[in-house]
């Protein structure tokens, strides 16, 4: 499967502060078999962030797009609104399981507004910022994403466990 990593940070974006969290995605993903396709930094900016989520899945680049950062409280953070205006299904039960594994690290795991969704037949997984939390959330979640993008790409039709 292809992926694209979508890193929002505006003090990034400007040059002031280097993407950290982008290149543990790749890491994780590249170890599990993904086959990282395309990666980019963009300032917290929903109109940005929306028309580069809906271009990747609508030139059918990639399968998974994974983001981090964005997902906070901070007047900026604005990466659940943009991937809100692009799917057109919400899948809750990702972010709601990495919110339910991370509080069990940290209290502070209910603050995360990360939100998950499909266009087309893109999965879209909003992630923390930091690197710590993108390894804790991205590799609890990994060994089931495979068969969610095979029901979803039509390469699986059941999801029956074996």
């Amino acid at each position: 499967m292809r992926a694209a990593i979508i890193t929002s940070s505006d003090s990034g974006y400007a040059g002031e502060r280097e993407d950290l969290s982008g290149p543990v995605i790749r890491e994780i993903l590249e170890t599990n078999g993904y086959e990282v396709v395309h990666t980019i930094l963009l300032p917290d900016d929903r109109e940005m962030l929306a028309k580069e989520m809906a271009r990747i899945a609508d030139e059918k680049q990639a399968e998974l797009i994974i983001t981090t950062g964005g997902t906070g409280f901070s007047p900026r953070d604005c990466m659940p609104e943009a991937t809100a205006d692009v799917t057109e299904r919400a899948v809750p039960g990702i972010p709601e399981a990495m919110r339910a594994y991370s509080m069990t690290i940290t209290p502070r795991a209910m603050l995360s507004r990360a939100a998950a969704g499909i266009r087309k037949s893109t999965l879209i997984i909003n992630l923390p910022g930091s690197p710590k939390a993108v390894r804790e959330s991205l590799e609890y979640i990994i060994p089931s994403l495979q068969h969610g993008l095979e029901i979803l790409t039509g390469e699986a039709t059941n999801c029956a466990r074996k």
